[in-house]
């Protein structure tokens, strides 16, 4: 039970440093990431924020 909860604590943890979807540190990013590892809504956020400059 002790295990699961800390499991859990740190995926929270981790969740909260990743960029915001859109954001300049986000698409710098995905240009590092494998586009083979890109996953489909990724390849649309990427396109929509970084590609085209819309802001989310």
């Amino acid at each position: 039970m002790k295990s699961s909860i800390l499991i859990i604590i740190g995926m929270l943890l981790l969740a909260g440093c990743s960029p915001e979807v859109g954001s300049d540190e986000w698409c710098e990013d995905m240009k590092e990431k494998p586009k083979g590892e890109w996953t489909a809504n990724e390849i649309g956020d990427y396109t929509k924020y970084c590609v085209l400059n819309q802001k989310p």
